[in-house]
């Protein structure tokens, strides 16, 4: 069931335009609407990759369907988007949201920590599986986060935000490269020593059963990818195929320009090193096409 919504906050930065919005249960959202710039596709791409991160252990906010209604829409003068040189009305329907992290008291999120911050975020190691994550997912943006704290905490917590973007944005075609879908800066990275600071979460990838992928899609408006049942089957395959070539695109970032590991050990654990590699030889010679 959806959530209804019963007031327009603000617009948000971002390509998509997104709107923070307040839901009839009291929690803010941030509303992708169906007829955002970007593409209709990342209303799905949204929901399946913040269930699917969820479902491994990382931390990216709560979801829901938020159903916008005409009368909202028509009464709410800043609820529009822009089109070039031409401005629109949302559309009323269903969207998706995202509980917006942090709250609406203000002060309490960032989505930028200078570099002595960041080194301290409490769960830093948390990059590593979003790392994992979004090499499997073929995230083709910057990995985004933001950053919150309680009161009287002196050290962030990380959470994983913007996930249009993955299994190639509105094409939802995968076209892998070292560098994309990472984060901006490699003081994230820097603690990662092998492929042992990648679990939990690789393995818990490798062994997601398909029919928990579909669970997941079951749940996704249709109107979201235009009712295309066969170009949702196809990507659930896709996605659930490439599960196993994870450590091949994380060994080409390793050995990208950004060098982002340099405390990464030749022989991370006895074996570690020898099986992941072995890993990825076999799934170069089987994934052809993926």
């Amino acid at each position: 069931m959806a959530v209804l919504a019963t007031q327009q906050i603000r617009k948000m930065r971002g390509g998509a335009q997104s709107h923070l919005m307040l839901g009839e249960d009291g929690v803010p959202y941030v509303v992708k609407f169906q007829n955002n710039p970007q593409d209709l596709r990342v209303l799905v791409n949204e929901w399946l990759a913040t269930h699917l991160a969820r479902i491994i252990g990382l931390p990216s906010p709560p979801c829901e369907v938020v159903e916008v209604t005409p009368w909202l829409v028509d009464n709410s003068s800043e609820l529009n988007i822009s089109v070039g040189e031409r401005t629109e009305q949302c559309m009323p329907g269903l969207h998706f949201g995202s509980q917006f992290v942090g709250g609406l008291l203000p002060g309490n999120s960032f989505d930028y920590l200078p570099e002595p911050q960041l080194a301290e975020v409490r769960n830093l190691r948390d990059f590593a599986g979003m790392l994992a994550f979004d090499k499997w997912t073929c995230n083709s943006n910057g990995r985004q986060a933001v950053f919150h704290r309680k009161k009287r905490e002196r050290r962030y917590t990380a959470t994983f935000i913007d996930h249009g973007f993955c299994f190639g944005a509105g094409e939802w075609s995968f076209h892998d490269a070292p560098l994309r879908g990472v984060f901006a800066r490699n003081v994230v990275y820097e603690g990662i020593t092998g492929w042992e600071c990648f679990e939990p979460w690789m393995t818990r990838i490798r062994e997601m059963a398909i029919d928990r992928i579909w669970q997941v899609t079951e749940q996704i408006p249709p109107e979201w990818y235009r009712a295309d049942v066969e170009a949702l089957e196809e990507l659930v395959e896709r996605v659930y195929a490439r599960r196993e070539r994870i450590p091949e695109w994380i060994r080409a970032f390793r050995e990208s320009s950004r060098e982002p590991f340099p405390k990464w050990k030749s022989v991370s654990a006895p074996g570690v090193e020898r099986v992941s590699e072995g890993v990825v030889a076999v799934d170069e010679g089987q994934g052809r096409g993926v």
